[in-house]
């Protein structure tokens, strides 16, 4: 685990902070700052900008868990939450929020270092999916407005298909724009003068 790594912790516990503090320190963690209330939280991770966050919540009702869900999906960050008692509902709760380690009765100091391991790199695994969904759902977004430009092209210039890309492949060069910005000026111009 990278020791620069910057570890924030939330516990109302001091007992149980401390369990998870020396974990980290062990796991080499060497900046490690606590928080014991969950006032303005969100604001206070943007404030402290750590780049892990454990909350533990000993015995949390269900308004807590559903505002450290909240926490987690707003975040960004990796966050592990451990908690002594869960339901299947409540775990379900975590994983659709993002939770990347979501652990029942389990804190104890010699877990902590595996655990945030853990934690951190399901995260990134999480945030690789999605960067690769996003670029996936751009790309057939992309091709959809080309497909749709190349549609016009061939309708008004009585183009083939393989003309009307090469058109927009070459007005995309010459404007040093991608294609797909070529193609939405196609559609943007057709629907203005259609």
């Amino acid at each position: 685990m990278d020791s620069e790594l910057k570890a924030l912790i939330v516990d109302d516990s001091p007992i149980r902070a401390a369990i998870i503090e020396d974990g980290l320190r062990e796991a080499g963690f060497t900046r490690v700052q606590r928080l014991d209330t969950t006032d303005r939280l969100i604001a206070r991770i943007g404030e402290i900008d750590p780049d892990i966050v454990v909350i533990d919540l000993a015995n949390p009702q269900r308004d807590t868990l559903e505002q450290m869900f909240l926490v987690s999906r707003l975040v960004k960050r990796p966050v592990t939450m451990f908690v002594d008692q869960s339901d299947s509902d409540q775990t379900r709760a975590a994983i659709e929020a993002g939770v990347s380690a979501y652990v029942v009765d389990g804190l104890r100091r010699d877990r902590v270092k595996t655990i945030v391991e853990m934690c951190v790199t399901r995260f990134r695994a999480y945030e690789r999916l999605e960067t690769e969904l996003y670029a996936a759902r751009n790309a057939l977004e992309d091709r959809k407005t080309i497909d749709r430009a190349k549609a016009i092209l061939m309708k008004a210039k009585g183009l083939s298909e393989e003309s009307a890309y090469a058109l927009l492949r070459t007005t995309a060069m010459n404007k040093k724009r991608r294609i797909a910005q070529i193609a939405q000026s196609v559609i943007t111009a057709s629907e203005l003068l259609g």
